[in-house]
């Protein structure tokens, strides 16, 4: 297979990077990485938990050389700390071995602060970023978790048009949305008059949420890139355990930390049972995954390339007919957003 565009010789490990599968992201120009390294738990200690930056910036540098070319990042990842360490990674590796994305439009943790799609704060956002990231362009843009707008039409009227202008000012190359309600995202492709490149789902297509294959159709349609994102459903398909913020129900914690715990006494890993699943689905171009460590690079690319045991097989069949199975339909959809409005209303917004 020809090599990708991102290949720089003397940089890469050519033997990784023939090894690894890529694909083309919609109707852009990228051909990217079917896994791709997710800057969300670069955020720290709010996140996904503290980590050594030294070995986190080898993880970067180590998943660059393997062939691992698109990254995704935001300014809500840490308020600034995901985007600024992937800055400090990236300064002496070749710009064109990879190809990166962030977000506007969430920011602080203050819930008066946590989200603004204004045109004001949007160009500020961008110019921010690339300040952290030290660079001078980004090859995505994404407008973050639209459906906490307190309407879709100020994403379409006000933020949508500002990111086209900051595309035609060199600043970035394509727009993309993100968020978790797929039908927001199949609604905003609909209704935009500005041309959107890619859409950005996670947690939905899972060991125990499939709602993506249902909007794929349309979304392939209209020629989207597909980003694939926490396969692991934040840390929810994990023999640790998710974080305590994670907005899932108590029983869908309950079923899933039993499969976990079933997991560790079989001498198995749940999420990489997790991971090497929703990587076989067909229709993603690339599957962001959260890493902050050599280890944990490893274990991915693992799985990636190795595929699973026998005996991680039939743990897998198990977990799904003992715990998964029971519990599906699964997900939070608009528990986030009731929460966040609450909180507003106590402090008068």
């Amino acid at each position: 297979m020809a090599l990708p565009d991102t290949f720089v010789a003397g940089f890469h490990d050519e033997a990784a990077v023939r090894k690894m599968r890529y694909n083309v992201l919609g109707n852009t120009r990228l051909r990217v990485s079917h896994m791709a390294f997710g800057g969300g738990a670069l955020g720290g200690p709010n996140t996904y938990g503290e980590y050594d930056e030294a070995d986190a910036i080898s993880a970067v540098h180590q998943a660059l050389k393997q062939g691992i070319n698109y990254i995704d990042t935001a300014p809500w990842y840490g308020q600034g700390r995901s985007e600024e360490l992937l800055g400090k990674a990236l300064k002496d590796i070749p710009r064109n071995a990879y190809y990166i994305g962030t977000k506007v439009g969430r920011y602080e943790t203050d819930p008066t602060k946590m989200f603004d799609f204004s045109r004001e704060k949007t160009l500020w956002s961008v110019d921010h970023s690339l300040k952290l990231l030290g660079l001078d362009y980004v090859d995505i843009i994404q407008v973050h978790d639209i459906e906490f707008a307190p309407n879709l039409d100020i994403v379409l009227n006000e933020t949508l048009p500002v990111l086209q202008s900051v595309v035609k000012s060199g600043k970035a190359r394509y727009i993309g949305v993100t968020g978790y309600p797929v039908s927001v995202l199949k609604e905003a492709v609909e209704c935009s008059n500005i041309k959107i490149d890619t859409v950005l789902s996670y947690t939905r297509d899972t060991l125990i949420d499939d709602t993506l294959k249902k909007f794929l159709p349309f979304f392939q349609s209209k020629g989207l890139g597909i980003i694939n994102a926490a396969g692991v459903s934040m840390g929810l398909l994990s023999n640790a355990g998710p974080p305590s913020w994670h907005p899932a129900p108590e029983h869908v914690k309950e079923a899933c930390a039993a499969a976990g715990q079933y997991c560790k006494e079989r001498g198995v890993e749940l999420a990489q049972l997790a991971q090497h699943y929703t990587m076989a689905q067909p229709g993603i171009a690339t599957h962001l995954v959260g890493m902050n460590s050599q280890e944990v690079l490893r274990s991915n690319l693992d799985i990636l390339n190795n595929g699973l045991s026998a005996l991680q097989k039939q743990v897998l069949q198990e977990i799904n007919t003992q715990f998964f199975d029971k519990i599906k339909p699964v997900n939070w959809e608009n528990i986030e957003i009731t929460e966040l409005r609450k909180k507003l209303e106590v402090l008068g917004q």
